[in-house]
């Protein structure tokens, strides 16, 4: 009789360099690179983070792939697109503890019925590990960003282009503008505005 051995911290730490995995049910998931678009969205997001963090303080701003250790009945760790903590550092060790916001921008996997419901029960998974404010970051297809808070974990507020997102109460009087997360690599030889779609998706800026 074969008894299935759970995944370990440990072996968070032995995921190849440069490598993004979670530990969830019990198992190792292995996590696949993003594409430019949604990793750019990230990268803006986590510098206007720091930037917040070098002018307020009260906490510190981390892009992808850094682990947050946690205790929830369906996982022991998260690693968000980008994110705010208040712990404290603990040198090349991963954190202790869920951030006080997270970011997580849809990758082109990331639609369709069986990825709402992974997305919605990570979010759960999140407000259980103490995180205040969650972002589910769409910029292939809707092109906006829904605001989750653990005070009302169903009910998103959602914000399009022209406007101007926040992170109440995790990341206090800090804002960002969603066109910010918009910029799209402006192609020299064609002279227009390129982007990739998911899988299925439409183009809603061409409708």
């Amino acid at each position: 009789m074969s008894t299935k051995t759970e995944a370990t911290i440990d072996d968070l730490y032995r995921v190849p360099e440069n490598g993004k995995a979670e530990i969830v049910n019990g198992k190792l998931v292995l996590m696949s690179p993003t594409g430019g678009v949604p990793g750019r969205a990230a990268g803006d997001i986590y510098v206007s983070l720091h930037d917040y963090e070098r002018r307020v303080g009260g906490g510190y701003a981390f892009p992808d792939n850094v682990g947050f250790i946690v205790h929830v009945p369906n996982r022991r760790s998260f690693s968000p697109d980008a994110a705010f903590y208040k712990g404290e550092l603990r040198g090349g060790l991963f954190l202790k503890g869920a951030p006080v916001f997270a970011v997580e921008v849809r990758s082109a996997e990331d639609y369709g019925p069986a990825a709402e419901i992974r997305m919605a029960q990570k979010r759960a998974d999140y407000f259980a590990a103490g995180t205040l404010v969650v972002w589910d970051v769409d910029v292939l297809s809707e092109k906006l960003v829904r605001v989750y808070r653990a005070s009302k974990p169903e009910n998103a507020t959602v914000y399009r282009a022209g406007e101007t997102a926040e992170a109440e109460p995790a990341v206090p009087a800090w804002t960002m503008a969603v066109d910010d997360m918009l910029m799209y690599k402006r192609s020299a030889s064609l002279d227009v505005w390129t982007h990739p779609l998911p899988r299925g998706g439409t183009d809603l800026l061409s409708q």
